[in-house]
């Protein structure tokens, strides 16, 4: 080869190199630009990237299961701070989405914009329970549009953060710590399960940030810390009801227990019953865990009625749904059943069908027992009908922090902590007056609520709430 020739093929290689090293660099740049572009417009900008960590006031959208490209739109707008356009995007998703929590409670934050502002933050379950993330956050939203329309606490509008735990306990610990870094937030509303809310109540504590759950149940959280307060009552008073219904009412006297050992509201609402049906005059027959890998529904229900049980208690948990259906179409309504307040949800009305019909669940509060309240015709307006007992508790843990910051001048997080927990603190909620004891615990009765036929209700059945149920 030609000492030329030769030339001329290494200058063509060199350009060649020199023009796929030119391309590969754009399209880094080009990644690299969408990546920050997705960054700025996604995350709210005054929290740190941390893994596994959503926080957002509007500046991202955590709840995309509908069409959310209004919503989406409105986020880059927050992000932005034009807050009269994303004000109109979260106005036109709402009409189409009425019963978003999060559209609106991001248009109450637009109308505050940049102005001077309380801040509370809500942790919820976003992206493993949606539906019940939704619940909560319908509580929260309604309480602050509701603070904001009357001219705000003492003329200072409520802004609320909302933060997706993951119903995890890991992940809800650093959210917690991110929460308690930002000196803006006052007060926390969350978390969803026991074990969740356990897990972040010492960083709480050690923060001195409040927290208020509107949904966990067990007893341990009682005397937990004195920044730690529930609307919601302990499970001691869901199990003490159960089993007098069960002894006075019923007449039976032996009970079989199927619970979730890996849950501590399963194991607190289990313990509880126990204690109360001894107390009463029963006894438990057989204990049956839910959560174990070789679980056999068949067996385990043939083992509980040669033993005796009268009455099954299912102290199920929203990720053992699946086993605690398979015990009630194996009972064919045959014994008793009885559950705590997270059988109280669409997938036991939808797929529990016929054989759960006469299950009688404890709750914290029923919609037909409050049809006159003021809070019912609110919720009623704003998310058509849908109102559970948690968007009502939720409620009132909104209304706790909203008068705890009205009764102090400059309030700060140790000045709302002093004022929750004041023994003359109390004002008129969701579900009654709410107050709260020194263990932070709410002093409140749950209600009982049959599972009844409906063919007008959705699923054609519906969970009904009996006067003779709650007499006692």
């Amino acid at each position: 080869m030609s000492q030329r020739k030769f030339i001329k093929i290494l200058i063509l290689f060199l350009c060649g190199l020199i023009l796929f090293s030119a391309i590969g660099l754009v399209i880094l740049w080009l990644q690299n630009t969408q990546r920050n572009n997705d960054f700025q417009t996604n995350t709210n900008s005054i929290f740190p990237r941390v893994a596994n960590i959503e926080i957002s006031q509007g500046q991202k959208v955590l709840i995309r299961e509908e069409s959310a490209e209004t919503k989406l739109a409105a986020a880059q707008d927050m992000a932005a701070e034009n807050y009269q356009m994303a004000m109109d995007k979260l106005t036109q998703s709402l009409q189409t989405y009425p019963n978003d929590p999060e559209a609106l409670i991001y248009l109450n934050n637009a109308q505050i914009g940049n102005n001077k502002s309380y801040s509370i933050a809500v942790a919820a379950p976003i992206a493993t329970n949606t539906n019940g993330a939704k619940e909560i956050l319908r509580g929260v939203a309604q309480a602050q549009q509701e603070i904001n329309q009357a001219g705000g606490i003492k003329g200072i509008p409520l802004k609320v953060v909302i933060a997706n735990d993951h119903n995890s306990p890991e992940i809800a610990k650093k959210l917690a710590q991110e929460l308690a870094n930002d000196a803006d937030i006052l007060g926390v509303i969350g978390h969803w399960s026991s074990d969740v809310t356990l897990a972040s109540a010492e960083i709480y504590q050690s923060e001195q940030l409040v927290v208020i759950s509107p949904v966990s149940t067990s007893v341990e959280l009682s005397s937990f810390g004195d920044y730690i307060f529930r609307t919601v009552p302990s499970d001691r008073f869901a199990g003490s009801a159960l089993s007098r219904y069960m002894v006075n009412q019923l007449g039976r006297k032996k009970a079989a227990i199927f619970f979730n050992s890996q849950s501590n509201y399963s194991q607190s609402l289990k313990d509880e019953f126990t204690k109360s049906l001894f107390s009463d005059g029963g006894e438990i027959v057989g204990e049956f865990d839910l959560s174990q890998k070789n679980f056999d529904p068949n067996n385990d229900w043939q083992q509980a009625k040669n033993q005796g049980a009268e009455v099954l208690m299912l102290a199920l948990t929203t990720d053992t749904i699946e086993e605690a259906l398979a015990v009630i179409k194996i009972n064919k309504k045959e014994l008793f059943l009885l559950g705590g307040d997270d059988g109280y949800n669409t997938e036991l009305l939808q797929r529990g069908a016929g054989n759960a019909v006469g299950m009688v669940l404890a709750i914290p509060w029923h919609i037909s027992a409050h049809n006159n309240d003021p809070f019912v015709g609110v919720a009623k307006r704003l998310w058509g009908g849908e109102i559970s007992w948690r968007t009502a508790l939720a409620y009132d843990a909104t209304l706790a922090l909203i008068n705890g910051l009205g009764e102090t001048p400059n309030p700060t997080r140790q000045s709302l902590q002093a004022t929750l927990s004041k023994p003359n603190f109390s004002f008129q909620g969701a579900s009654g007056s709410v107050n709260f004891l020194p263990s932070g615990d709410r002093n409140q009765a749950v209600q009982l609520v049959r599972v009844k036929a409906n063919n007008l209700a959705e699923f054609g059945y519906e969970f009904h709430i009996f006067p003779s149920l709650n007499s006692n």
